[in-house]
């Protein structure tokens, strides 16, 4: 009661709170009744906050949680110390997609920020910005979508208008494809530069070579393993073979050094052939003129073969010789002759020889293969077999030429039955029968003229595997054998080329050369 004896409720309900609030013996003091339930009375200003702080608490848990990402450049920069955050509205504006910007280096050197990045041409504008924050909210508050920018590392803004579609379309056609061989070295010993349109600037390149006497078929011997298989004519063989016409005058077919290049960038050169009485008799006969430096026609002609040889033996990885029998000693000396004459080429290894008087260790020498071609029956007999490799070894054994240990026909099962090491010493040496001697097989063995053939279910004995298989194995080893380098240098199929044209003119004014042929003389 105050003093005018009125009662004042609002010190009563304060003193309520007060008493509640203290704590007594047993926590605060409960003023509930005497159910044990705590009175439901509040006054109107409670009753009020209470409502107020519940609408408040539901917002808030409802609010969803928000991931800023910007820029790298803007995230090193110092960020502003944060700022309480005011009442989140009802619904959360969703995240819109990232933008992706693509700048050149030299126009958008900073990164893009916002909307307000500006866009290169041919790229789309980003979307609208969205709509002002209201009011109530403070700048920066708001989540703004992120923004990314893409730049061209390496290139300018010129380099696409720079690039002409004609030669990018040039650079993905395959190359051109030859039909037939072209000239590398004419009849009048001359360089001819028509072979370069069809090389590449590429490193993975094999060259094979040939030599041989004339008439023992290299030209059909590299157009098959070249480009063309027996069952194809003749005529249309990429090196073009001695034509019955020319068998019947004693003529040669081939003149000079002819070229060929596979689309499996393997160099083929077919050659004249060495020693050559067809070549010697035309000399005689037409009363051409020779060089100043030859005194007489077969000594020119065995100059010739020695500089061809010579040049093989410098430019090639692999050297086939073609033989028709065995054998000619003659032709075991020209090859030593022009391995003594040949031109010396740097190591392909960059370490120093052991010794400075081992010519093996300095110079360049080529797998050499000898080819059997148009073998009989008999030559495929082990013991024979046996007999042509020990000769072979024993006629090549001071010669730094590899011509053993890269060629096998044990290995690639022509004789099933043999052993590997039943040669002692085995060479570089393959058999290749007669091209018609399949259709010999054809007729079985008879008994007398005018009685059934013998057998006639079975195939005729050959003794020796098809021609066509023989050939295949023969193409598989050669293509597979080692490519070790030509010089000092990795040389493309242009750099061969021109590596070429300088051997084949130190070839022609060999100082070794020329005092070999004085001595002819």
């Amino acid at each position: 009661m105050s003093e005018s004896g009125h009662s004042q409720p609002g010190l009563y309900g304060m003193e309520r709170r007060r008493r509640w609030k203290e704590p007594g013996p047993g926590g605060p003091q409960n003023l509930s009744g005497p159910g044990g339930r705590e009175r439901d009375y509040l006054a109107p200003w409670e009753r009020e906050r209470r409502d107020g702080s519940e609408e408040t608490g539901a917002s808030v848990m409802q609010k969803t949680p928000i991931i800023l990402s910007k820029p790298p450049a803007e995230r090193s920069k110092q960020l502003p110390p944060p700022t309480p955050a005011p009442a989140a509205p009802s619904a959360p504006a969703p995240l819109e997609k990232p933008i992706v910007l693509m700048k050149p280096r030299e126009e958008g050197k900073g990164p893009a920020a916002g909307t307000g990045a500006s866009t290169p041409e041919g790229t789309a504008p980003p979307p609208p910005a969205a709509p002002a924050p209201a009011k109530g909210e403070k700048e920066g508050q708001r989540p703004t979508q992120p923004v990314y920018q893409i730049q061209n590392r390496g290139m300018g803004t010129a380099a696409p208008a720079a690039m002409d579609p004609v030669v990018g379309q040039a650079k993905l056609l395959p190359p051109e494809r030859m039909k037939h061989s072209i000239k590398l070295v004419d009849d009048q010993m001359n360089w001819c530069d028509s072979a370069i349109e069809y090389l590449l600037d590429q490193t993975d390149v094999l060259v094979v070579g040939v030599l041989g006497l004339q008439g023992t078929g290299k030209s059909m011997v590299m157009s098959l393993l070249s480009a063309n298989t027996p069952e194809e004519d003749q005529r249309a063989y990429v090196f073009r073979a001695q034509s019955a016409e020319m068998k019947e005058r004693g003529g040669n077919q081939t003149s000079g050094i002819d070229f060929f290049i596979t689309q499996e960038r393997i160099v083929f050169l077919d050659t004249q052939p060495i020693l050559s009485p067809s070549i010697l008799d035309h000399l005689i006969n037409n009363d051409r003129k020779l060089p100043p430096e030859y005194n007489l026609p077969h000594t020119y002609v065995e100059m010739q073969s020695l500089q061809i040889a010579a040049f093989l033996f410098t430019v090639c990885h692999v050297v086939i010789v073609v033989q028709d029998w065995f054998t000619d000693l003659s032709l075991y000396r020209f090859l030593q002759t022009a391995e003594m004459v040949k031109p010396s080429t740097p190591s392909p290894s960059h370490e120093p020889s052991s010794s400075s008087g081992s010519d093996e260790d300095t110079e360049y020498y080529p797998h050499l293969v000898f080819l059997q071609n148009k073998a009989r029956r008999e030559d495929f007999c082990p013991r024979k077999l046996r007999h042509m490799h020990l000769m072979i070894d024993q006629l090549m054994a001071h010669s730094h030429l590899r011509y053993k240990g890269t060629l096998s026909m044990l290995q690639c099962n022509v004789f099933p039955g043999l052993p590997p090491d039943f040669l002692d010493s085995e060479v570089n040496l393959f058999l290749v029968p007669f091209m018609d001697s399949e259709a010999e097989s054809e007729n079985p063995p008879r008994a007398g003229p005018g009685s059934s053939p013998l057998f006639s279910l079975l195939p005729g004995y050959r003794g020796h595997p098809s021609f066509q298989s023989l050939v295949s194995k023969l193409r598989s080893q050669v293509m597979s054998m080692a490519r070790p380098q030509l010089s000092h240098t990795i040389l493309t199929e242009k750099n061969w080329f021109h590596y070429a044209a300088r051997i084949w003119d130190g070839v022609r004014k060999s100082s070794a050369l020329a005092e070999y042929s004085r001595l002819l003389a």
